[in-house]
């Protein structure tokens, strides 16, 4: 009879890269709390300057992540996790000599997360991490003494080439030996110059990279080696656990929100009718602490792919929470809101742009002006820039939809025992997009803008006060475009005819 997930990890000590990063910290956080019998948890952190990576493994435990583990019983389980200096973009990654021996004779399960997800990052970035890392991360593997199997987090969109993927190892556009040999060995510009023609239907260099990562790790794999490969598509706030809406990322639609809850991001250009494929962190965490398991006990003679996602199982479609996403940014304002919240949904980047330059970029040039006068900073200006360079990378994944089965992933989670159904859930079918939202909006209020329920009801009385100030802010724009075209026009009749039709367009198409 197989093992139970628990006593499968019992024991057995685990390497973790990444375990910094949003899908690191759940990692940890999991195993500590339901993997009691674990052996320890090695970290790869890369140092800091000025900063002892015994003080950035403290850092970690203060995240509010681990806020289930608190209790005097738990505590100790802290002292599992044991920091390794070291960085997946050098060679050896970065190990010292007494770091290595201990690792390759401890450690029996790897978990590998580290990655570059900047999408705006150079092609030799990208490959020395996301390629070159994994490629220094399996070699290494290889020198474990007692090593069990290795889970390479990848991406469903490593395959974005291609609008429908299947749960399979797909031929790469390129050679990973080639391309690394072309990083290494040209220079910036012509490797930027060749970049293009390299991606051959890719995006950018992330997706790309991921794809050819995912060779090095499948093309190891053998029945000594075992080899898992996890694909989550947009990775966002918790489902279950470990609370419900937690996350510390501001990526998708955490940073929407966290935006419109500011006041500061108005419109947002996306296709509402468009399937968006969105997977909560905890089933990302249960599907690599299940897959290790999975080619432990089944010894499969291919690296198995598992994509963890929603597209073609539990669909998602923003015009289905469109008026949700605005009464819950005043159901849970924030307490330090810059305006009143709204947000609207713009289905062309075109509309986005000229829609940007009166909701975003004229406030932010007026809060801005005013921040510096009162000796602030000039911060919106600079967001809304950054926002508007980084629209033409992001195009393709807000106006194109791709399908990704998970069936092997349904397979997967009907394997395991009735508990660890419970326990390590990979079946999405229960989750509702309309209660997760309302429990994301809450999340980003609390863990990403660090306001506890004390402040929401003096926050909803600001909320109320910013309502009535939006509303005095628009009749006096009304009222200067009106005295505008009646100066122009040199009468108020056609003013009385044109600036309606003119406010009309404004707000019903921008």
């Amino acid at each position: 009879m197989a093992p139970t997930i628990s006593e499968f990890y019992a024991g057995s000590n685990i390497f973790i890269t990444g375990g910094t990063g949003f899908v690191g910290l759940a990692v940890i956080e999991k195993i500590l709390r339901t993997l009691p019998d674990v052996g320890n948890i090695y970290l790869l952190l890369r140092p800091k300057k000025g900063v002892e990576i015994s003080k950035r493994l403290e850092a970690i435990k203060n995240d509010p992540v681990f806020d289930r583990l608190r209790g005097p019983d738990k505590i100790n389980r802290f002292n599992k996790l044991i920091p390794v200096a070291g960085d997946v973009g050098l060679p050896n990654l970065g190990l010292i000599d007494e770091d290595i021996t201990i690792l390759q004779e401890n450690v029996h399960i790897v978990i590998h997360s580290a990655a570059t997800l900047d999408f705006e990052a150079s092609l030799k970035t990208t490959v020395n991490i996301n390629l070159l890392g994994t490629r220094r991360l399996v070699s290494f593997c290889h020198t474990m003494h007692n090593f069990k199997a290795l889970v390479h987090v990848s991406s469903a969109y490593a395959n974005s080439h291609i609008n429908r993927a299947e749960e399979i190892i797909y031929p790469a556009v390129e050679d990973p030996a080639k391309v690394i040999e072309l990083a290494n060995s040209l220079s910036d510009a012509t490797i930027e110059e060749i970049t293009p023609t390299l991606l051959n239907g890719h995006p950018n260099t992330y997706t790309f990279t991921k794809s050819l990562a995912e060779l090095e790790v499948s093309r190891s794999h053998n029945t000594v080696f075992l080899t898992c490969i996890v694909r989550p598509s947009m990775i966002i706030g918790a489902w279950k656990e470990p609370f419900p809406g937690w996350t510390n990322s501001k990526n998708g639609p955490q940073g929407f929100i966290m935006g419109a809850a500011k006041g500061v991001v108005r419109r947002l250009p996306l296709n509402k009718n468009l399937v968006y494929d969105y997977i909560p962190v905890d089933v990302v965490v249960n599907q690599i602490l299940t897959g290790a398991w999975h080619v432990f006990i089944t010894k499969p003679l291919d690296s198995a792919v598992f994509q963890c996602t929603t597209s073609e199982y539990k669909p998602f479609r923003w015009v289905d929470v469109e008026n949700q996403v605005n009464t819950l940014l005043h159901k849970y304002p924030l307490s330090k809101p810059v305006w009143y919240p709204t947000l609207k949904f713009l289905p062309s980047l075109l509309l986005f742009r000229i829609s940007a330059v009166i909701f975003h970029l004229i406030p932010a040039m007026i809060i801005d002006s005013l921040s510096l006068i009162t000796g602030g900073k000039r911060i919106l200006m600079r967001l809304h820039s950054s926002i508007n360079k980084s629209l033409g990378r992001l195009a393709p994944f807000i106006f194109s939809e791709w399908f990704f089965s998970n069936k092997k992933s349904l397979v997967l989670h009907q394997s395991l025992t009735s508990q660890d159904q419970l326990v390590y859930y990979l079946d999405v079918q229960d989750l509702l997009w309309g209660p997760y939202f309302e429990d994301l909006t809450k999340g980003v209020r609390k863990y990403l803008n660090n306001d506890d329920l004390s402040t929401l009801e003096i926050s909803k009385k600001k909320d109320r006060v910013l309502r009535v100030c939006n509303w005095i802010v628009q009749a006096l724009v009304m009222a200067a475009f009106w005295a505008f075209v009646v100066y122009v026009c040199g009468g108020p009749e056609v003013a009385s005819l044109s600036v309606p039709v003119v406010i009309f367009m404004l707000f019903q198409f921008l």
